[in-house]
């Protein structure tokens, strides 16, 4: 009995290594399975990482691409500290603008001075210079601008000089003096008024022209960071040494430029920019001057327009206030010409109110005057005409007139 316990019991254990054993190789069959499953996956990844990398290397090789031929282009780096910057910090340039003057119209002597002034000039020169003449047609539409807004102001005065005119025109307590004087400066403000519109006009007339074009006139002077000392500096130092050097530079041109009767200055930040804005758009630059151009945010990426409920209430702001002027003006024209109606109807009506506010008044003092008297006085003041005459002859009889007693003669 013991002997068949110990040889199941055998069994069993034997059973159990073997389900062992094959639990043990099903697992390393299931792992490998997985293995050969995500091996496909993580080559996806990695060719996906490697075409997202190379696409982004393109992108920043041409935008690096770009932005050379760009600045290769333009020819100048940036402006700063009123010089052009070029090849990446090596050139400097400093531009003076110079007025020019008529020589034709000179003096024999004053052209003569101008000469020797132009030779000292030339004697003076220790640095190569350029000149450079620029040709812009004449744009005048900031200038209308201008005067529109204010033609409007005066537009405003006038009207408020006509309203003061003509209260103290029908005021009873004006003199007039003061009304003379309300008059000249109304007429004043009114002839300003009449030849302001008159430029705008001629102003108008003279932008139609495109043929209106103005020269002018630079000097421009150059430095280059090779003419510093062979010592070690940064760029900021360079830049500081250059713009010392070229501003000492373009002063001794303005002053020696001063005895030829050519005055001239140097350029700051912002007139460099329009001089290159021209330089670049002479086109656009007729039509499209700098500020609009910044403004309309020509040089970012990109622009945003105005919200569109913003630019209606802006318009109806604007229409309600000139609505409102309108109905005011309106208004005190109306309350104006009823209290002239009124004026008139109480002028015209003068007489008989004098006499009713006479008989009044006699009938206020009939107890101390007398009732006799009262009464004929009213009697007289109902005979009397318009023009305060009293109507005598209704009374009186119509007697014959007798006629001159004749002179006896002399016997």
């Amino acid at each position: 009995m013991s002997n068949n316990i110990e040889q199941f019991n055998k069994i069993l254990i034997i059973v159990l290594v073997f389900l062992i054993i094959i639990l043990a190789v099903l697992a390393v069959v299931y792992f490998y399975m997985k293995l050969k499953e995500n091996k496909p996956l993580k080559e996806n990844e990695n060719k996906l990482k490697n075409q997202k990398e190379d696409k982004q290397k393109q992108i920043a090789q041409i935008q690096t691409l770009n932005k050379q031929s760009i600045m290769k282009f333009m020819e100048f780096d940036k402006v700063e500290d009123n010089m052009i910057v070029q090849k990446g910090g090596r050139r400097f340039v400093m531009v003076v603008e110079c007025q020019g003057i008529n020589y034709d119209l000179m003096s024999e002597m004053e052209k003569n001075a101008v000469e020797e002034g132009f030779i000292q000039f030339l004697n003076t020169l220790r640095h190569p210079i350029q000149i450079y003449v620029q040709t812009r047609s004449v744009n005048l539409g900031e200038s209308i601008q201008r005067y529109k807004t204010n033609l409007d102001e005066v537009e405003m005065e006038l009207n408020k000089k006509e309203m003061q005119y003509n209260e103290i025109k029908q005021s009873q307590n004006s003199s007039q003096e003061d009304i003379d004087k309300a008059f000249f400066e109304l007429t004043k403000k009114r002839n300003l008024y009449e030849y302001g519109k008159d430029i705008i006009k001629n102003t108008e007339k003279m932008s139609l022209n495109k043929s209106v074009l103005t020269k002018k006139y630079y000097i421009v002077i150059h430095y280059y960071s090779e003419d510093a000392d062979k010592e070690e500096y940064t760029k900021e130092e360079i830049q500081n040494m250059a713009f010392s050097e070229l501003y000492t530079k373009s002063q001794s041109i303005i002053r020696t430029l001063f005895a030829c009767s050519v005055s001239g200055k140097i350029l700051n930040s912002y007139e460099l920019v329009e001089l290159l804005y021209n330089s670049y758009n002479r086109e656009q630059a007729e039509v499209f001057g700098l500020n609009k151009a910044i403004q309309a945010g020509y040089e970012e990426l990109y622009s945003t327009a105005p919200d569109v409920i913003d630019k209606k209430l802006k318009i109806l702001d604007e229409q309600i206030q000139k609505q409102a002027m309108n109905m005011a003006r309106q208004e005190i024209d109306k309350v104006k010409s009823e209290r002239e109606k009124a004026y008139i109807n109480k002028q015209n009506s003068m007489e008989q109110l004098i006499k009713d506010m006479a008989k009044m008044i006699l009938e206020e003092n009939k107890e101390y005057v007398g009732k006799d008297i009262i009464d004929e006085a009213l009697e007289n003041i109902d005979k009397l005409k318009k023009g305060g005459q009293q109507n005598v002859e209704e009374e009186k009889p119509k007697a014959k007139r007798r006629g001159r007693p004749r002179k006896q003669k002399a016997i």
